[in-house]
């Protein structure tokens, strides 16, 4: 089944990121009223770095060109740390204190064992808490030309940050070996602390608490005797018959409160998945997202706090993000049990149409986008078929747009990778923080946006921040 929701006109207009005039708000609970509009220039024009309404507090360069990758922000207001993963001939992560925003410090470094027998890196970290205690797992994708292309995922306990970290468990998967790309780490209705990883077809759910439990050596043997001792589920992607892959590349997983249910977002396949995860051992299809022009699979997939809409990407130059309303296909497999799919979207929006954007988080009615060589930008999606800009930094300081590609048989542009990786935004006090591959970490604020809570635009107050 197919759903139209916008005008060709609206959604270019949006996708260049330039919608002009004051839009009706599909979302009228508002406290305040948006941002007014800022034109974005990607790149910028001479001696203009970013809009005026965003301000960079500190910048750490950290070594050199693409050996950077995502970054995560613990949420406590005690726990003033960020995690920057690092990739490409440095492979570990490194902590840095943001106590002091205007000041921040490289406190810790972690490299692997061996580093220079290694191949590949480390991807995606995430923070989480148990039982008092606080820890970090950062997944590792590791060629098989190396040691250690078994670990999907190195846990350490970070309770204790700035003077100590200790390694506490490697989250083996030797039936699917090369590591885990991304994963997302979600308190389950149940309670359970659960890391969902892309590992070949599935994503792979392990319940971390196994995984943390008892001294780490005891850990440490009891999942190399089973490495699957802590895997509690595995999330499928539908199939169909023109999937461009079989597994996800990324998922958001957050709780649905007007269901009482934990959904699935996933990104890969042949586009987008919600399922309904509250029985792992069950998953349930609820929405497909198919045969949307121009996205021949998913990318990063992340839905609005009340699940209505979502903000999909896929990896190719070109693509906007585009806004999807799953409102109605929801509401229909709610009535006839039927799956629905979504063949076009609401809305959509790009930095620069000639570069890619990359990964987002929401904090509705804000879309955080670190793109690549458009560096952060910030759109306004409380209106979903119009989505517009409302600031933007650019961190990158290389080339922008080169036209060779550096494999001219691959489906990417691969000229255009460089530049902004991650973005993470921390609720309590609306810090935003950017890893660039090549020019490091950058903690930045926009003005008027000084912090998140849903209540406050009338949704629930659901992003990728967990409640430990």
């Amino acid at each position: 089944m197919k759903y139209v929701h916008a005008s060709m006109c609206a959604m270019l207009l949006a996708a260049a990121g330039i919608w002009a005039g004051a839009p009706g708000f599909a979302t009228a609970q508002l406290t305040s009223p948006p941002p007014e509009v800022v034109v974005p220039h990607h790149p910028p024009p001479p001696g203009e770095q970013g809009s005026p309404n965003m301000h960079v507090l500190s910048h750490i360069p950290l070594g050199s060109p693409e050996s950077v990758s995502d970054v995560d922000l613990e949420q406590d207001p005690g726990r003033p740390y960020a995690y920057v993963s690092r990739r490409s001939g440095t492979i570990g992560f490194d902590i840095i204190d943001i106590s002091e925003p205007t000041r921040a410090e490289a406190v810790y470094s972690w490299r692997i064992e061996n580093e220079d027998l290694h191949q590949g890196g480390a991807m995606d970290g995430r923070y989480f808490k148990h039982d008092g205690r606080y820890y970090f797992a950062q997944s590792m994708q590791l060629g098989q030309g190396g040691p250690n292309s078994d670990v999907g995922a190195i846990v350490f306990d970070v309770t204790d940050l700035p003077d100590r970290v200790v390694e506490v468990a490697r989250i083996r998967q030797p039936d699917t070996p090369g590591g885990f790309h991304n994963m997302f780490i979600y308190k389950h209705s149940s309670g359970q602390p659960l890391l969902f990883a892309t590992s070949g077809q599935h994503a792979k759910v392990f319940d971390l608490e196994r995984v943390i439990q008892g001294a780490p050596n005891e850990i440490e043997a009891a999942m190399e005797a089973d490495p699957n001792a802590a895997l509690v589920g595995k999330v499928p992607v539908p199939q169909t018959e023109n999937m461009w892959s079989r597994g996800y590349h990324d998922f958001y997983v957050g709780y649905h409160p007007e269901t009482g249910t934990d959904r699935f977002y996933g990104g890969g396949g042949e586009g987008y998945y919600v399922l309904d995860v509250t029985d792992l051992a069950n998953p349930k299809t609820l929405v497909t997202i198919t045969d949307v022009p121009g996205v021949p699979w998913g990318h990063t997939f992340t839905p609005s706090p009340d699940g209505r809409y979502a903000i999909g990407e896929t990896e190719f130059q070109y693509q906007p993000l585009r806004v999807f309303d799953m409102q109605e296909a929801l509401d229909e497999r709610a009535a006839s049990g039927e799956v629905q799919n979504i063949e076009e979207a609401a809305g959509m929006w790009h930095a620069d149409w000639k570069t890619v954007a990359h990964n987002h988080e929401v904090r509705w009615p804000y879309v955080f986008v670190s793109g690549y060589e458009s560096g952060l930008s910030v759109f306004y999606v409380g209106d979903p078929k119009n989505p517009y800009t409302v600031g933007y930094f650019d961190t990158y300081d290389g080339p922008h747009n080169p036209k060779e590609a550096r494999n001219t048989q691959s489906p990417y542009t691969w000229g255009v990778y460089n530049g902004a990786w991650g973005v993470d935004v921390r609720n309590h006090d609306g810090l935003i923080a950017v890893s660039d591959m090549t020019t490091g970490f950058w903690l930045l604020k926009m003005d008027g946006f000084d912090g998140w809570d849903g209540a406050d635009y009338g949704m629930p107050d659901v992003s990728s921040v967990q409640d430990w």
